[in-house]
């Protein structure tokens, strides 16, 4: 009897331990169903077969919801409303680690950094500790339908290699062919006004952190160039993301600058296979331009408070942190190119994309990467990116461009004490 007692006390003890284990739940936020969350559902699949007893839910957050629910949380110490795991914008990291520190779990010892791109490991780097695993490489390029050039008697070579004014000249003849508009971005040019300062190696701050704006000349040439893009007829300004996404999927554009996420957003419209091509940016027309830039691009954090913060860096490091067939997997579906940089050695890379009529994009992409602008970037990017973007609606309204970045470097300067 004694024997039996404890064999049932030993199996109710596994059992216990079993569901103990079965219980294990982290839970993500994210946005973009056809990106990230697309790359964390792949993630999931790859980690189930390393440790099944884990059940990972993700929850679609937007960008600006991940921030302000984080920010909220952290300013009141109600850490318990957050998640396990966060996607945070690359341009976000040092805000909040300077802002809130300990409010991340340091992830030194638990994954290999070595294997990463440096520039992307500086972005949640504070103290010397490393407080994010990185994911997506944000290499910006120009993504336009080669049938509606052609239509305009153009080719993606003629769109290669171009300063705006060229851009404007070839949307105009677009747009009169096709009876589309040349290019479609968001209202308020937001996207615009990082990547195309980055563009010309220039950024909203100088090398000491100081507000530079009114007197940056790419800054200026930048707002010059929204406002002919503005003036000209050739964009579609979206008045939010579902719209901007349905522009490029139902024709109503031509193209879209933007970073290299957006792929998995375009193939969307399996109708329109093999009438797409891929080129670089426009230039501004000024000494330091290129044609290359960055737009967006996030790294995964674990909340200091998550009870399962080290199974959470665990399934992090197991797989955007170690799995090259990850990433090969969601790279030709979502156009998410590593900067794990043993990833770019898979065979995807080199392949022939059928959507956009054989290219081989991502070695293009890969390419493009390495010659964008490596800019310093600042605490509060979104803040004096918002402001700047307050300035051109100010100048379509009539406001000159002296006065309104003027203002706009004022409102920095006052943010910033």
């Amino acid at each position: 009897m004694k024997k039996l007692i404890s064999l049932l006390l030993v199996t109710v003890l596994l059992l216990s331990a079993a569901s103990a284990l079965a219980q294990t739940k982290l839970t993500v936020w994210c946005w973009d169903p056809a990106f990230n969350i697309y790359a964390m559902e792949e993630a999931k699949k790859v980690y189930a077969l390393i440790n099944p007893d884990v059940e990972i839910e993700v929850i679609e957050t937007l960008s600006a919801d991940c921030e302000t629910k984080q920010t909220a949380a952290l300013s009141s110490g109600q850490t318990d409303t957050l998640p396990d795991i966060v996607l945070m914008q690359d341009n976000s990291g040092r805000r909040f680690l300077d802002t809130f520190p300990g409010a991340y779990f340091a992830m030194d010892g638990l994954v290999d950094y070595d294997n990463f791109a440096t520039y992307k490991i500086d972005k949640f780097t504070s103290e010397g500790k490393r407080y994010a695993v990185p994911f997506d490489n944000g290499v910006a390029a120009t993504f336009v339908r080669t049938d509606y050039l052609e239509a305009a008697g153009f080719t993606l070579a003629d769109l290669t290699d171009i300063t705006w004014d060229r851009f404007i000249e070839i949307g105009l003849k677009v747009k009169e062919a096709t009876g589309q508009f040349m290019l479609v971005t968001q209202t308020g040019y937001a996207d615009f006004v990082s990547m195309i300062t980055q563009s010309a190696d220039f950024w909203f701050f100088d090398e000491e952190g100081r507000p530079n704006i009114n007197t940056n000349p790419a800054v200026r040439a930048m707002v010059e160039v929204i406002v002919k893009l503005h003036e000209s007829g050739i964009v579609k300004e979206a008045v939010d993301w579902s719209e901007y996404i349905a522009s490029f999927n139902n024709g109503s554009a031509a193209s879209t600058i933007q970073g290299c996420w957006i792929i998995g957003s375009i193939v969307l419209a399996e109708d329109q296979a093999g009438k797409w091509g891929v080129t670089n940016i426009p230039r501004l027309d000024i000494e330091s331009g290129t044609n290359y830039s960055s737009q967006g691009g996030s790294s995964w954090v674990v909340p200091a408070s998550s009870k399962n913060a080290e199974v959470a860096v665990d399934f992090l490091s197991k797989t955007f942190g170690e799995s090259v067939e990850f990433y090969q997997t969601i790279l030709q579906s979502s156009g998410a190119i590593a900067t794990y940089l043993p990833a770019a050695e898979g065979p995807a890379y080199a392949e022939p994309h059928p959507f956009f009529n054989g290219q081989k994009v991502f070695e293009d992409l890969m390419g493009y990467s390495a010659k964008v602008p490596l800019v310093k970037y600042g605490v509060y990017n979104y803040e004096a990116r918002d402001e700047i973007v307050i300035a051109i609606e100010a100048i379509f309204n009539g406001t000159s461009i002296d006065d309104a970045l003027n203002s706009a470097q004022s409102a920095i300067e006052f943010i910033m004490e």
